[in-house]
């Protein structure tokens, strides 16, 4: 069966988002999001097949402003979810009937499986339905409409089930991708930030073949996770996958963790052991934090690699490595290299698959998915029953810089879950340090030029920080509109355009 590219689901229901959405992934490349600006963002910057808005609740105001986001849409399909007799074909502006279908769901009907099958199957089977509008889809139970014109927005009349129309004017629109698409590594990343996108579907090639992968990013910005989806993605995905903390781990024990030794390699060796080599199998192992290790384990992480030959502790047998290696490093490898804290030959051998990936900071169209997704995650773990995510308790978020990342994220909203009242998650449930903006400690200069740019200040103030850092920031903060973002940083649009592209920040189409 034919996919789509993207498919975008907008409404306010969290249960909504959930139950449709379980049902359509794999299905389609999937993207959710609560609100209508939301929406209108990601239209710009992913151009949607199909997009999916839930006006049940909608105001007029937010209405009109769903038509105006629906409009913006190029080259797919729309559908508007609405209550019966809550919407009829001459409320629909001209410009996007001709893209535009209505569906009716009662605010109390939770039959989302026949929704998900009647907003794919019309797509699916394009080359059927589109061509001949009096054929019924595979289950008989709909005719799908095809004439343009403003009543070919009324549905045809079947009680059992949700009503979609369809029409021609995306009948010669093909999808972009195949199935084989659907579940990339960027979309079960659940990312929206574009230079992470593009680099994930570089990711995903690497991942299916039998290559050493190096992955550099800060604490708890999601690189054991990557790991593991590059495990799931290969070949090997049904061995299993070793997680080596080489940080946490005292030096003396690392070759023996690693290697595995003999009885009587050392005082406490009362027995042969296998290192995670081995145990891994044909598997794949994760060794984080390689930048802890000494010069002489490197160089035998460096045979490992290469001939895939190592010894254990203690022993002359010479043992084979099976296993796909993933290394990972909260730190850049290069200025370790220039201290000689690294070895050039293992540097360079790494660096040809390198990988890095941003802090959260530089992630902030990934904030709120994030935590909508952590705070349903804990409310159900903690059995804490939460209605309604305020927009002051997103807004806390994205005006706190995140030094810890991901993992320092989930801990404040695991918190939040936990202080929460009444099923709201309101700003003031979250740690005093990130409402005050009260920064952890961080090396990275892009910590300073988050608070920078939040203030307001000029590219001239600012300039011990990087301009890269500062028009990026600035750009997730208006939205990518750069007269916002050139009236933000005190600098003209033909500036600010001209640092886009000599730093390469344009979002992505």
């Amino acid at each position: 069966m034919k996919v789509l590219d993207v498919a975008l689901i907008c409404s306010e229901s969290p249960g909504f988002l959930r139950s449709l959405g379980s049902l359509l992934a794999g299905r389609c490349r999937l993207m959710e999001c609560y609100s209508i600006p939301d929406a209108a963002q990601m239209i710009q910057l992913h151009s949607p097949d199909f997009s999916i808005f839930d006006v049940r609740s909608c105001s007029p105001q937010q209405l009109a402003r769903t038509f105006a986001a629906i409009s913006n849409i190029k080259s797919g399909q729309a559908a508007l979810i609405c209550v019966p007799d809550q919407l009829t074909a001459d409320r629909v502006p001209q410009e996007i009937a001709p893209f535009c279908g209505i569906i009716e769901l009662s605010n109390h009907d939770e039959n989302y499986y026949d929704l998900a099958e009647e907003i794919l199957l019309p797509l699916t089977a394009k080359a059927e339905s589109l061509i001949d509008p009096n054929k019924m889809d595979s289950c008989g139970s709909y005719d799908t409409v095809t004439t343009a014109s403003p009543d070919a927005l009324v549905p045809a009349d079947v009680p059992t089930r949700p009503k979609l129309v369809s029409h021609p004017a995306s009948a010669g629109r093909e999808s972009h991708v195949s199935a084989d698409d659907v579940g990339s590594m960027a979309e079960r990343f659940r990312t929206r930030t574009p230079e992470l996108r593009t680099m994930l579907r570089r990711l995903d090639i690497a991942a299916r073949h039998n290559v050493t992968i190096l992955l550099i990013g800060e604490t708890g910005s999601g690189k054991t996770h990557l790991a593991s989806l590059i495990h799931e993605m290969s070949l090997r995905s049904s061995d299993p996958f070793l997680h080596v903390a080489c940080g946490a781990l005292p030096g003396e024990l690392i070759e023996s963790e690693l290697f595995g030794h003999v009885k009587g390699a050392f005082t406490s060796a009362h027995a042969d052991k296998d290192g995670k080599f081995l145990v891994a199998g044909n598997g794949t192992i994760l060794l984080d934090e390689i930048d802890v290790l000494t010069p002489d384990q490197q160089v035998k992480l460096l045979r490992v690699i290469e001939k895939g030959e190592f010894e254990p502790v203690g022993s002359n047998r010479t043992l084979s490595v099976k296993a796909r290696i993933i290394a990972a490093s909260n730190l850049q490898l290069q200025p370790l290299v220039e201290q000689g804290r690294f070895r050039p030959d293992l540097y360079y051998r790494l660096n040809t698959l390198s990988f890095t990936l941003p802090p959260l900071r530089k992630r902030m169209p990934d904030i709120e998915p994030l935590a909508r997704y952590f705070v349903h995650h804990h409310a159900a773990q903690l059995r804490i029953e939460v209605v309604e995510i305020t927009q002051e308790f997103l807004e806390c978020l994205l005006q706190y810089p995140w030094p810890g990342n991901v993992r320092e994220m989930e801990n404040a909203i695991r918190s939040a879950v936990i202080y929460s009242r009444n099923g709201k998650m309101t700003a003031d449930t979250l740690p005093t340090h990130v409402i005050d903006c009260i920064s952890g400690p961080a090396n990275d200069p892009s910590v300073a030029a988050f608070f920078a740019v939040r203030k307001g200040e000029s590219l001239e103030n600012r300039i011990e920080v990087t301009e890269k850092d500062i028009i990026e920031q600035a750009l997730l903060n208006n939205k990518f509109s750069r007269t916002n973002t050139a009236k933000h940083l005190g600098i003209s649009r033909v500036t600010l355009y001209n640092k886009m592209r000599k730093y390469g920040v344009f979002p992505e189409r």
